[in-house]
C-alpha cells in the first residue's frame, strides 16, 4: 500500500468514528424525549423514571467528551498528515471551517449546574 491508500483507509475510519459519536448523541437525545413524552403521556409524575432520565443525561455529557476526544485527534491526525509529505491533500466527506475551532467550547458565564452554587 503507498502512503494515499493508508490515508484513505485512516480517514474512512475516522469520518466513520465520528458519525458513529454523532449518531449516538441525536439517537440518545431522542431517546430522551420519547422518555419525557411517554412519562407525560400517561400522566405520571416528572419524578417517575427520573433517575433513568438523569443516567442518559450523564451518558450524553459522555459522549459529548468523547465527541471533542476524536475531534482532537482528528486535529493530531492532521499533523500526522503534514508530517508524512500529504500536507497537501484534502481528503474527506464534509466541508472544514477555515479558522480554528474550539475544541472545547467555553460553558457561557450566565449558566450555572443545577443544584448548586458553581457559575
Amino acid at each position: 500500500m503507498d502512503k494515499m491508500e493508508v490515508m484513505r483507509t485512516v480517514v474512512d475510519d475516522l469520518y466513520a468514528t465520528e458519525r458513529a459519536i454523532d449518531d449516538a448523541i441525536a439517537q440518545s437525545t431522542d431517546f430522551v424525549a420519547t422518555m419525557i413524552q411517554s412519562r407525560r403521556d400517561v400522566n405520571l409524575s416528572a419524578v417517575v423514571g427520573a433517575e433513568a432520565q438523569a443516567k442518559m443525561i450523564e451518558a450524553i455529557a459522555a459522549l459529548g467528551e468523547a465527541r471533542s476526544a476524536v475531534v482532537a485527534a482528528h486535529a493530531d491526525l492532521s499533523k500526522v498528515q503534514r508530517l508524512v509529505g500529504l500536507g497537501h491533500v484534502a481528503v474527506g466527506p464534509v466541508d472544514k471551517p477555515e479558522e480554528d475551532v474550539p475544541m472545547h467550547p467555553q460553558r457561557p458565564r450566565n449558566l450555572r449546574v443545577a443544584g448548586s452554587d458553581l457559575t
